[in-house]
């Protein structure tokens, strides 16, 4: 299994922090650990995956078995949505019957719109409570309005402290966290005015949020600042942590595209932008956000993961795109190779068309599998070719040779 770099000293005060270091590995941001139930987010832990059910949380039955389907396929953190005092109360049931049937899993509320009372309500019953500081507090827009002065900035501030310290204090209490979650469409009016539609404007109501919390000595926080627009999206985190950076904060963050879409682009767009950041060392959560079943993000999120070497939950597979030289059909062999391996997570293993890049480009894998001359394959493990074998038996005697190094389990039954 690889491990993640982080080194000791790495800075938490200047840009050099999110360099990459000359290992090919990604050197990770340090950031400060934070609790998300028996989940910790955080730069000492493994980057955590996320998704949000969609049935509506008062459909208690409907609602366990959506959380249960995401953790079962290895989402460690489950959001729901909590909209009113009911959907709150109704999180108890949720929890409980989880506990009951199955295991606690991390639990998340997403509370929005004036949820103070609703917020309160459901920190009893979850591990982690989001709030959208655009929405936390309503602003009602003022007819004619061109600007607002400071005293009119920071009486709002004063507003919201008040309504956000209850908040604050019940999950301090509790051990539990925050997820301080900024959204390019939302922001506050009075951010809108002061910074304009932009990723200054997120990055400044987010440290709003940060310094409220910390002034309640509250530091169970995770940040994300998300938008629809990719390039918006990573502008507002690389500002984020430059600013984190110069006050010293040492906050994780979630990482997101917002209404990303479906199907092929819907996931070039969330891969784009989370895995830009995560190569820089940026992030230490993600979720990817489809319209589509959540059940469909889990594997985006993973495959990110997997092929930035931040996580190994998979066969890694290294294939060729086939040539003139190929000695073989090789969208076939890889089919077969991958039918018959691939609940070997951790490993990985290459199919290369022909010995002239074969042995150079799959120099990492663990086992290759190449063709040699027309008919025959060459079997290799690491760098070190073992033997060569027919092509029909080729498939049969690369199990053997990984059955021989005492590297295979058997697939679970279906």
């Amino acid at each position: 299994m690889q491990t993640l770099m982080i080194p000791e000293t790495a800075p938490l005060n200047s840009s050099s922090s999110l360099m990459l270091s000359t290992d090919p590995g990604i050197r990770r941001r340090k950031t400060r650990s934070v609790p998300v139930g028996n989940i910790m987010i955080g730069s000492e832990h493994p980057v955590a995956v996320q998704s949000m059910i969609n049935e509506d949380t008062l459909d208690i039955e409907g609602s366990v078995a959506g959380i249960r389907r995401l953790h079962e396929i290895g989402c460690e953190i489950v959001r729901v949505t909590v909209p009113s005092m009911a959907h709150a109360k109704a999180m108890e049931q949720i929890r409980d019957r989880l506990h009951a049937t199955y295991q606690p899993v991390p639990l998340v509320a997403d509370v929005h719109h004036n949820g103070m009372k609703i917020a309160i309500e459901v920190a009893k019953y979850v591990d982690n409570v989001r709030i959208n500081p655009g929405l936390y507090v309503f602003e009602k827009p003022l007819e004619g309005r061109t600007e607002y002065t400071k005293q009119e900035f920071d009486e709002i501030g004063e507003k919201i402290l008040e309504t956000l310290a209850p908040l604050v204090i019940t999950l301090r209490d509790q051990n539990k966290s925050m997820r301080i979650g900024v959204n390019h469409g939302s922001l506050a009016e009075r951010m809108l005015f002061t910074y304009g539609d932009t990723p200054a404007g997120m990055v400044e109501s987010a440290l709003e949020f940060i310094r409220m919390c910390e002034s309640l000595d509250f530091y169970h926080l995770e940040i994300s600042l998300k938008a629809s627009n990719v390039p918006v999206m990573l502008a507002a985190n690389r500002l984020m942590v430059q600013r984190m950076d110069e006050l010293g904060m040492v906050y994780p963050l979630h990482l997101g595209v917002t209404e990303a879409g479906d199907g092929e682009y819907g996931r070039i767009k969330s891969t784009a932008g989370i895995g830009t950041l995560l190569a820089e060392g940026m992030g230490d959560t993600l979720r990817v956000s489809l319209t589509e079943a959540p059940e469909k993000e889990i594997p985006v999120c993973y495959g990110i993961l997997q092929a930035l070497g931040l996580r190994r939950t998979m066969v890694e597979y290294v294939a060729c795109p086939s040539c003139g030289r190929t000695l073989f059909n090789l969208e076939n062999v890889l089919h077969k190779v991958r039918e018959a391996t691939s609940h070997l997570a951790g490993l990985n293993i290459a199919v290369m068309g022909c010995i002239v890049n074969g042995p150079g480009e799959m120099a990492d894998a663990d086992y290759g599998y190449v063709g040699k001359t027309a008919g025959t394959i060459a079997l290799y493990r690491g760098r070190e070719e073992i033997k060569r074998v027919p092509e029909a038996e080729g498939v049969e005697q690369l199990v053997a040779l990984i059955k021989a190094d005492g590297q295979w389990v058997e697939p679970e039954e279906k």
